[in-house]
């Protein structure tokens, strides 16, 4: 088992440990380690994110649907989006990926995390 980490520019998350396996079909997680830079690309277990625009918005059960094929075939091919505030992770974009994941009975999904404040927060939630 390799670890691996990819750096992109603009924030530092502190540590973190993720498995190396994927169930999903994409390829290995790409992990966090403290003292990083910029957005980091995880695996992340579904019930970890929090989804406060769920109750409010519905998917297109359709695109739902073309999404589960394309994962079952490829595997995730673009991670969502997350934000950490204070250790707890938010969900605003990929909202069919997720979906999808869950439906699949995925455990994990493929995540763009940032680091942000609550003041971030709020603004997305606006």
């Amino acid at each position: 088992m390799a670890n691996l980490m990819m750096r992109l520019p603009s924030i530092s998350l502190r540590s973190f440990s993720v498995s190396a396996s994927s169930s999903n079909g994409s390829p290995p997680v790409i992990g966090g380690s403290s003292g990083g830079v910029g957005p980091m690309i995880v695996e992340l277990p579904l019930e970890k994110i929090r989804r406060p625009l769920m109750r409010t918005r519905s998917n297109d059960q359709n695109k739902v649907k073309e999404l589960m094929d394309s994962i079952r075939q490829i595997g995730l091919q673009v991670p969502i989006d997350v934000i950490e505030v204070d250790g707890a992770y938010y969900g605003f974009s990929g909202c069919h990926r997720y979906e999808a994941h869950q439906k699949l009975g995925l455990p994990t999904i493929r995540c763009k995390i940032r680091k942000g404040t609550k003041e971030t927060l709020r603004h997305h939630l606006r």
